[in-house]
């Protein structure tokens, strides 16, 4: 999500969307649940640490359940694809503090935009989802102002992008949309937040989308075409702000992942002990230091891989003062057939919930926002016949 824009991200293994779908399907339907559970629990006075805490528990519990007998022999991995945060207001995203933290007491207040973002893996395909409610909301006391703006601008623009995110169409007409959409709520996209194409054990892949480049960003990222049976995990992410922009604050960063493209012999005795526990226990998904089994001893051994590139850190980054950030996440596969949202729609998002007086007005998208997910057999028949005819 925030991290650096690489142009040497692992080269995804030929992904079989198709063939693995009901896998990734079993993982969408348990971050579906948990998302239930985060939902009802994101009210007044509950502490951001515990609903970190149980979203990971219930994930672990709900992936432990299923997919228990060996294939050939062979145990299915299974697991957390990404760990539970909950980013509040301004906080654009990885906010998962450990209880050794300074901000482990921070609890929700009424009117909070909060941000809930999990993922799972049914051996190694994952399904991640993200989502945005505002605390104590209802239809009596909707969300009005720029919470709703921004809401409504990131609700938007997930629901274009998945029309978009089809095959032919290129990465760079997604950036392009969702500036246009988040303009028409007079909003921003956060700057250089990313989308990448998934495959077995890899949700970073080297083809994606990035929203709001600086000018800088541009210059080294790759045009990707959608091609069949790739599977995309989208995030949007829109902020009240003027400019979009991130910034680095206080937080510590407790979300690292293994860096599947760098070799590097550790030196220290702690850094290697800490870098096979990581192995163990996520493989090659991001995991919290509060998984491990010394987070002193953690944080100390993780400084030196860090420092090779062997880990990477989902630093927390944060908006201006007085902005809120809104995000939806979801995992699609573009199927033979069609593309197929493999993630839920929103939980706790309805339009009678967040009044916004903006609207959008761009005739191509409101028409494209019109259109299904998958165009019907019968579509498809007369679009061809039509193509025919003109041909004539």
């Amino acid at each position: 999500m925030s991290e650096p824009v690489k142009t040497d991200a692992p080269k995804p293994e030929e992904s079989t969307a198709a063939a693995d779908f009901t896998k990734y399907k079993t993982a969408a339907d348990i971050v579906n649940n948990v998302m239930k559970k985060l939902v009802s629990l994101s009210v007044e006075g509950a502490k951001v640490l515990d609903l970190c805490v149980e979203g990971d528990k219930l994930l672990e519990q709900a992936t432990g359940a299923v997919y228990n007998k060996s294939v050939k022999g062979v145990k299915v991995s299974k697991g957390i694809a990404f760990p539970t945060c909950v980013s509040v207001n301004n906080t654009v995203a990885h906010f998962s503090p450990l209880e050794s933290d300074p901000s482990s007491s921070q609890t929700l207040s009424k009117g909070d935009v909060v941000k809930l973002h999990l993922g799972a893996h049914i051996d190694g395909f994952a399904a991640v989802s993200a989502e945005t409610l505002v605390v104590g909301a209802s239809a009596d006391e909707p969300v009005t102002g720029p919470k709703a703006d921004v809401i409504q601008a990131a609700w938007h623009a997930a629901e274009v992008v998945q029309r978009l995110v089809k095959v032919g169409n290129k990465n760079w007409q997604v950036t392009d949309a969702v500036n246009k959409v988040a303009a028409a709520f007079g909003c921003k996209p956060v700057e250089g937040m990313l989308s990448c194409q998934q495959s077995q054990n890899v949700i970073d892949g080297k083809k994606r989308i990035i929203l709001n480049p600086a000018e800088e960003q541009k210059k080294g990222f790759e045009t990707a075409t959608f091609a069949e049976n790739e599977v995309w995990g989208i995030d949007i992410l829109i902020a009240s702000g003027e400019d979009g922009k991130a910034r680095l604050e206080e937080s510590r960063t407790s979300i690292f992942q293994k860096e599947s493209t760098v070799t590097y012999q550790l030196k220290m005795k702690t850094s290697r002990a800490v870098f096979s526990e990581v192995q163990k226990k996520a493989g090659a998904f991001p995991f919290n230091i509060r998984w491990l089994e010394d987070e002193k001893r953690a944080r100390l051994g993780l400084q030196e891989a860090v420092q090779h590139s062997l880990v990477k850190p989902y630093e927390v980054v944060y908006t201006g003062a007085n902005t809120f950030v809104a995000a939806f996440h979801f995992t699609i596969a573009l199927l033979p057939a069609g593309p197929a949202l493999i993630t839920s729609p929103p939980v706790w998002f309805k339009p009678e919930l967040v009044k916004s007086e903006k609207s959008l007005e761009d005739p191509e998208l409101k028409e494209l926002l019109n259109k299904p997910l998958r165009e019907s057999k019968k579509a498809k028949k007369k679009a061809k016949a039509d193509g025919e005819t003109k041909e004539e």
